[in-house]
């Protein structure tokens, strides 16, 4: 069996495109996923399965929460290893000055390219820090997240790519999950 874990973007935030945990973890069920475990009510979900295709994996997915819920939810599929090079690779978390509760992860569905890159690089964003390795945008919000401007949805409008973002502790926690 293969451990996954599904991060799915938007869902039970301000009241719009509420899932309910239980209910996402039986319709994951459903699907013939394995040992399903969800995380807080942001939908993160740890799961198992001998299908190794993430692109039908994510397909799939997204299938079912459509005709389960009656709405399209993007849907972005990890492996463990993913999440523990993303967490050795974070360049802010060797910076022991900045706040850890201010540490972002912004998992994208494909490399940006170079020139959508520098736009957002290059973007006046007061004192909030980024960088780029592949597939994952390292952020620190020096204010915030809930108060920056570089939120996801901008995000993806200039890198032209889907993204969804967790902080630091729930990216750990993921993956201790994922682990156990």
């Amino acid at each position: 069996m293969n451990t996954y874990i599904a991060l799915l973007r938007g869902i039970n935030v301000s009241g719009h495109k509420i899932i309910k945990m239980a209910e996402l973890k039986k319709m994951f069920e459903n699907l013939g996923f394995q040992n399903v475990r969800t995380y807080i009510q942001s939908g993160n979900l740890v799961f198992e399965t001998n299908e190794t295709a993430i692109p039908k994996l994510e397909k799939s997915i997204r299938k079912a929460i459509e005709n389960t819920f009656g709405f399209d939810v993007q849907i972005q599929i990890l492996i463990p290893d993913e999440i523990h090079k993303a967490l050795e690779a974070n360049p802010f978390l060797k910076d022991n000055s900045l706040d850890i509760k201010q540490h972002y992860f912004v998992f994208l569905n494909e490399i940006p390219s170079e020139e959508n890159w520098n736009i957002l690089k290059n973007m006046e964003l007061k004192g909030e820090q980024m960088a780029l390795a592949d597939k994952i945008l390292f952020v620190y919000y020096a204010n915030g997240a809930g108060k920056s401007k570089l939120t996801t949805n901008l995000i993806e409008s200039k890198l032209k790519v889907a993204a969804t973002a967790r902080n630091l502790n729930t990216t750990k926690k993921l993956l201790e999950i994922a682990s156990g």
